[in-house]
């Protein structure tokens, strides 16, 4: 079983957390949280085909330089090589899982 508590956590950006759930070279399944006004970097993936599901507040998601507006129980799937960045535009935070297959790590590139 893993959980916020016992899953590897890690700081990325200036403030934003992840917890990998699962860690697997075919599947990677990670939950993030994301506070008002921060923001990933644009990239893409060479390989990883990735799932964002919203678990709670409003997650913008940019892909290819279409917005879309993901509230809770909202997902959208990001396809290898397509220019992707998720953001909190809004004012609480914002938590989601990204459902990566397969893994993402050694396998991002940036804009």
């Amino acid at each position: 079983m893993k959980n916020r508590i016992n899953a590897e956590h890690y700081i990325w950006g200036d403030a934003c957390e992840g917890w990998r759930l699962l860690d697997d070279n075919d599947l990677a399944i990670i939950e993030e949280r994301m506070p008002p006004g921060t923001a990933e970097v644009r990239h893409k993936h060479r390989q990883a085909n990735q799932v964002f599901y919203v678990l709670s507040g409003t997650l913008t998601l940019e892909v290819n330089g279409v917005v879309e507006h993901l509230s809770a129980f909202d997902s959208m799937n990001v396809r290898p090589e397509l220019l992707h960045q998720a953001r909190n535009e809004g004012e609480e935070d914002a938590r989601f899982l990204v459902i990566s297959a397969p893994t993402t790590r050694g396998d991002r590139t940036p804009s």
